[in-house]
């Protein structure tokens, strides 16, 4: 990795650009950077998350998620690194199937919200999509690897899975869309 910051106010972004880990500079809205802040918004929202009442196990699964998060913008931060792998993106397969063992089936759309533990992990999941556009669309200039695109799909789909899995946790169940309700004209 590269050089660690001894100070944080270093003055060499103010003329709109960045520096990477392999030294080199670009602007702050390129692609690069537009994905390595996704995956850090999407990670300081695992970590308002982490602050709810959740089960303890839980709790240690998203702090192991929130390290792959760093990881992963340590990647993006520099071209060609890779640190996110098939490992990471098994252990989200892993975690969907334990955690969607016990869901009832989904019949119909399902409302973001319920519990704030829910609500809050909707936030991330779209968050985490958002992550997910921005790396393809890094990938679509420049090499990337597939395993950030795959792992941020997989993470995609486990927070939608733990929304249902909180608010059940939470006393509650899932937030079903009415489809046919009556609606104001």
């Amino acid at each position: 990795m590269g050089n660690r910051l001894s100070k944080i106010a270093t003055r060499t972004g103010d003329n709109g650009t960045t520096g990477l880990g392999d030294g080199s500079r670009t602007d702050k809205d390129s692609l690069r950077v537009h994905a390595m802040g996704d995956v850090d918004e999407l990670n300081s929202q695992i970590g308002v998350l982490m602050c709810e009442d959740l089960p303890a196990v839980l709790k240690e699964e998203l702090m192991s998620i929130q390290h792959d998060l760093f990881d992963m913008g340590g990647e993006l931060c520099i071209p060609g690194y890779t640190l996110i792998t098939d490992v990471q993106v098994a252990r989200l397969d892993a975690l969907l199937e334990k955690y969607n063992a016990d869901l009832p089936p989904l019949k119909d759309f399902i409302l973001p919200g319920g519990s704030r533990a829910a609500s809050i992990a909707h936030v991330c999941r779209t968050v985490c999509r958002r992550a997910e556009r921005a790396i393809v669309s890094l990938g679509r200039t420049e090499k990337i690897n597939d395993a950030p695109r795959q792992y941020m799909n997989r993470l995609s789909d486990l927070l939608f899975v733990l929304s249902r899995v909180l608010n059940r946790y939470a006393g509650g169940c899932d937030v079903l869309w009415e489809k046919e309700r009556k609606r104001d004209v």
